[in-house]
């Protein structure tokens, strides 16, 4: 099979089954043993004869599933065209790593590739051929829960850990059976839906789109993804699904993308919903003509094509480029070849869970928490009694969202871990997260009086974030709260281990514990990764690639902000007339890129190996890192750029680029950046990418609140 023979298939097939193979249903279709039908499939109609010809299936399987569906369908599917089989492996298939926030606060791109490699090994060998991943959505709103399922606030962040997670489940080899399709989503703006709220409007400007949300997508598809899904959003008031200047004329056109473009579920008949059809007949015509390719989980092409043939022989070209992209797809698979791809239950047995796998889970999971404070409480000792206390003590719900097939009983729990490394710890029965009652506020303090420092295990339920998980306090529940506040006056120091999938206000929360962790939802060795940490075997390395806000009210926050014509900074003899909360500071609590480690960088003073460049040269930045400290450590050093006089306003600074160094105690290394045109070019206001002539800032230091900086000069 090749692509010429695809489309003479397509003229041998007739119009249900065109419409079937760009139509995707659930697996609770299929009669298979422990997939019920639920929720919108259960109230779906679907004939036999549209079953046995839909194009792809999402949804939980194993390799037996996977196999006696492919088998029975092809059995009943008159040309023998295979199914595909489509899930969310987001952070990991059954060996669950860090949710995606957290893999960004690695800042490591080699590690979640590796990351991703698992992912795909492990679904594969149950018999997945895409997943919904990775989400590059830029973020800046932490009451929106999906900021846990993006790599947070930054363009060049989002784009270089998307196309690592591309090459990770592709391979550049997607006939190789442990090698999967990456479906980058969602296209485009979702994570910036008003007040934080999902499935929300979006309302951005052309110009804002192309400077910051769009990069990341770009350098996902240009690292090979073959799939594209289309947000939920109304995008400046035209719905993603049905966006034709989207989907058409950018991601096709201009963009020259030969993938197929997806709606989210259920997002098509939504049209109806959002006011911009009267009908599923409208439905479906629009996103047909934008350019839509597979509808997930409502029937409205079944519903209307036929019909809209029969009054436009035109509508079957659309459809028949549809099904092309669809059959594509399987046929870079190879499934034309081998629809089972080599999978057998001997195959998963292996994959699944392997020491390896979960070695590498351990390694991220600890590489990518945060260390917010430390007033020399961490590491602990062995020999210190411990009290570990709340509802994180022992339970293992450290999975977060999206590990929809991951299991509890595969997890190491916080106690676990910390009974493994010997530590002398004591708990409590397992506290709730959102109801403590004051009985069990004093066991607390009575367990807080006997030992000598505490370990609070506190954050987010699970259904706190995650899809449809927005909140409005991102604070800890109030009985956390409650607890925290009673254990402190008990007098003995603090670690507070935090679990969670969003930046959270904890502005009351700082002054009254000696060390904050940022464990985020850690995956399944969460308990042994943060046991490393606070146990003093690994040194902390992680930067926050999301801010954390001060108050709710200064969101949306991020770090690349551009500068206002009254900017507070510049105006320290005027009280009041300047850009500034009256109650607040402006400046976030912890800022993007922040992270501590038990050791101190020195950073020395920037040295450029020229201070001009021309559009044809590049200058080299080094900045000498000094390990202060007694006990080795990694350092990320981030380089920052501000265009200082350009035809749009540009942010007060923006990451070009970013090293890891590895330093011994009282070692010092130099790290050399280099600057080139290209890092320079931003969208104008005609949309080229292209630079400005003059000043620019160079910045290197720690995170983005960095002030060391020097000076360079682009000629024309």
């Amino acid at each position: 099979m090749n692509k010429n023979n695809l489309k003479y298939l397509i003229k041998k097939m007739t119009v249900i089954e065109k419409i079937g193979q760009i139509t995707q249903l659930s697996t609770s279709f299929f009669d298979v043993s422990g997939v019920k039908a639920t929720g919108t499939a259960s109230r779906m109609n679907i004939t036999n004869e549209q079953k046995w010809n839909i194009g792809s299936v999402l949804g939980k399987l194993d390799a037996n599933k996977m196999l006696t569906i492919q088998q029975e369908y092809l059995k009943h599917n008159r040309l023998g065209i295979p199914l595909l089989f489509m899930t969310d492996v987001v952070h990991g298939y059954k060996t669950i790593f860090p949710v995606p926030l957290a893999l960004s606060c690695t800042w490591d791109v080699n590690m979640v590739e590796k990351v991703a490699r698992v992912s795909a090994k492990e679904s594969s060998s149950a018999g997945y051929h895409v997943t919904f991943s990775p989400m590059v959505d830029v973020v800046r709103d932490p009451r929106w829960g999906r900021v846990m399922e993006s790599f947070g606030e930054d363009k060049l962040l989002n784009g270089d850990f998307g196309a690592a997670m591309v090459r990770g489940y592709q391979q550049n080899d997607l006939k190789h059976p442990e090698s999967i399709i990456s479906c980058v989503k969602h296209f485009a703006g979702y994570g910036a839906s008003e007040a934080g709220r999902d499935y929300n409007t979006v309302d951005i400007s052309e110009w804002s789109l192309r400077n910051d949300y769009f990069p990341p997508f770009e350098k996902a598809l240009n690292a090979g993804a073959k799939m594209i899904m289309a947000a939920f959003n109304t995008l400046n008031g035209v719905p993603c699904t049905a966006n034709k200047w989207l989907l058409g004329d950018l991601l096709r056109n201009e963009w020259n993308f030969e993938g197929a473009i997806i709606s989210d579920w259920g997002a098509v008949k939504e049209l109806l919903k959002h006011g911009v059809a009267e009908n599923v007949s409208d439905a479906t015509l629009n996103t047909l003509k934008s350019g839509l390719n597979i509808e997930m989980m409502t029937t409205a092409f079944f519903e209307a094509i036929p019909e809209l043939i029969e009054k436009n022989e035109m509508i079957e070209k659309y459809l028949d480029e549809a099904v092309e992209y669809v059959l594509n797809l399987k046929l870079e698979l190879g499934l034309f070849e081998d629809p089972f791809r080599g999978v057998s239950e001997q195959r998963e047995e292996e994959n699944i869970l392997h020491p390896n796998n979960r070695n590498i889970a351990r390694k991220v999971a600890r590489k990518s928490m945060v260390l917010l404070k430390n007033d020399g409480m961490l590491p602990l000792f062995k020999h210190e009694k411990i009290a570990l206390i709340g509802p994180y003590a022992q339970d293992k719900s450290l999975l977060g969202p999206w590990s929809i097939d991951g299991n509890y009983q595969d997890v190491v729990s916080i106690y676990d871990g910390l009974v493994k490394k010997g530590a002398y710890v004591h708990t409590l029965d397992e506290l709730t997260y959102h109801t403590i009652a004051d009985n069990q506020i004093s066991a607390a303090k009575e367990l807080v009086r006997k030992s000598d420092k505490v370990v609070l295990a506190l954050g987010e339920s699970e259904e706190m974030s995650g899809e449809a998980g927005s909140i409005a306090d991102i604070g800890l529940p109030s009985s956390q709260l409650h607890l925290l506040n009673e254990v402190a006056k008990c007098g003995k120091p603090i670690t507070l281990v935090l679990i969670n999938g969003r930046p959270l206000d904890l502005v009351d929360v700082v002054p009254k514990v000696n060390a904050i962790l940022e464990a985020w939802f850690p995956g399944v060795e969460g308990g042994n990764a943060i046991a490393d940490i606070v146990m003093g075997d690994y040194n902390p390395a992680g930067k926050l690639t999301m801010s954390f806000p001060y108050r709710v009210g200064q969101i949306p926050i991020y770090y690349n902000h551009q500068n206002t014509g009254r900017p507070k900074e510049e105006l320290l003899n005027e009280p009041r007339y300047k850009s500034q909360y009256l109650d607040i500071p402006n400046e976030p609590l912890y800022p993007f890129g922040y992270g501590l480690s038990f050791t101190k960088f020195k950073y020395g003073s920037i040295s450029l190996s020229s201070n001009k460049m021309t559009k044809d040269e590049q200058i080299t930045v080094d900045i000498q890192i000094t390990n202060q400290g007694s006990i080795p450590g990694t350092e990320t050093v981030q380089l920052y750029i501000q265009d200082r006089i350009a035809e749009v306003a540009r942010p007060i600074k923006e990451l070009a680029s970013y090293q890891q160094v590895q330093l011994q105690p009282g070692e010092s290394k130099t790290v050399t950046f280099s600057i080139n045109e290209q890092m320079l070019r931003y969208p104008h206001t005609n949309h080229q990418v292209v630079s400005d002539p003059g000043e620019f800032i160079i910045y290197v230091g720690p995170d983005s609140s960095v002030e060391e900086s020097a000076r360079i000069i682009l000629s024309e």
